[in-house]
């Protein structure tokens, strides 16, 4: 089932152009991850899907319906994003950065009613931050603080969750931590869960669905066995792959690789499989 879809979409900002033509589906209930080089139009499809930037043409259909003309509370209800640097939260405590999700359900004066304050409780407790409900978010480690802004996007009771690189900054822990928890929530409530991750093992690991951008335009779009393939992460990424299988969960996942350069690609060099994101 699809609820959410693109069709002919082009953005860009002044007169450059970052996605083009794109036409992309995002299957409802699961874990899409979406993948590409800097500059290839990961953040700004999130942004345009979820109307923080606008199409230059094109749509963006929810449910039937062009977003552009849906009421921005409405859509509200609908999506939540967590943008890739969240705005500063200084001087809040992680309840009430937690009570803004309820911003789009509050009328009136914008008091909290009985029903927003059981759904902070609940976003607190499903993303293990109840312990930290009156504590300065800056006091919080990184892990800690993430959990905290997802748990924001869950009292806004969307049924889709944007997510630009949840990991950024954090351990290894804390970003296995972090993916955890959001596969739980895919698992247990069925929300579905949009990506972008640098991590190409990561991705391929908690992912349904992958879509690879390259110039602003889908290389390849599917489950994990026909995207994290050597012709696709060359293509993508100018790197000659060695795909084996992950141990745990058997999905496909880079072992190592070279660079490729030149004109030809015919050069390689090698690169610190670190630098595109080891198995975690």
């Amino acid at each position: 089932m699809v609820r959410l879809y693109t069709k002919g979409l082009h953005i860009g900002y002044g007169e450059r152009l970052i996605v083009k033509n794109l036409n992309v589906e995002i299957p409802d209930r699961k874990i899409t991850t979406i993948i590409g080089a800097n500059g290839s139009g990961k953040s700004t499809l999130l942004k345009a899907i979820t109307r923080i930037v606008p199409q230059q043409s094109g749509t963006v259909v929810l449910d039937g319906k062009d977003i552009l003309k849906e009421n921005t509370k409405i859509l509200a209800q609908k999506m939540a994003i967590l943008p890739q640097t969240p705005e500063s939260a200084s001087g809040l405590t992680v309840g009430e950065l937690v009570s803004y999700g309820r911003f789009p359900y509050q009328k009136g004066l914008g008091r909290l009613t009985k029903k927003d304050i059981e759904v902070i409780d609940w976003a607190l407790e499903v993303t293990g931050t109840s312990d930290f409900k009156y504590r300065s978010v800056d006091s919080l480690s990184g892990g800690q603080r993430q959990r905290g802004w997802i748990a924001m996007a869950l009292a806004q009771e969307t049924e889709i969750i944007f997510l630009d690189e949840p990991t950024t900054y954090l351990d290894m822990a804390h970003q296995l931590e972090v993916l955890e928890l959001l596969q739980k929530l895919n698992i247990e409530q069925e929300r579905t869960i949009v990506m972008v991750l640098h991590d190409l093992n990561q991705a391929a690991r908690f992912a349904d669905y992958m879509i690879a951008l390259k110039d602003g335009q889908i290389v390849k779009a599917g489950d994990c066995e026909e995207v994290m393939t050597h012709d696709v992460l060359r293509k993508v990424f100018q790197i000659d792959a060695h795909i084996g299988r992950d141990p745990r969960t058997n999905k496909p996942m880079c072992i190592t690789y070279n660079l490729l350069k030149g004109d030809n690609q015919n050069e390689k060099m090698a690169i610190p499989l670190s630098s595109i994101g080891a198995y975690r």
